[in-house]
């Protein structure tokens, strides 16, 4: 199983792994600092700014490698 997946925060993940945060950039998610990353998963995140199902996973595997 993967550490990262679509159900952790942003906050959590950037916690864990502060060095995915260019990962995230790359995908239009600027969650360094932003108050919502708390709360909010990476699955709500994405879909937020507009990235669908593929994207999403997309951006887990490079997260995750």
């Amino acid at each position: 199983m993967s550490d990262i997946n679509k159900d952790m925060t942003f906050g959590e993940l950037l916690d864990k792994y502060p060095d995915k945060a260019p990962i995230l950039g790359a995908y239009g998610l600027h969650c360094i600092g932003c108050h919502i990353a708390v709360f909010e998963t990476i699955e709500q995140g994405a879909q937020a700014h507009g990235l669908d199902d593929a994207q999403i996973e997309e951006m887990l595997k490079k997260l995750n490698s």
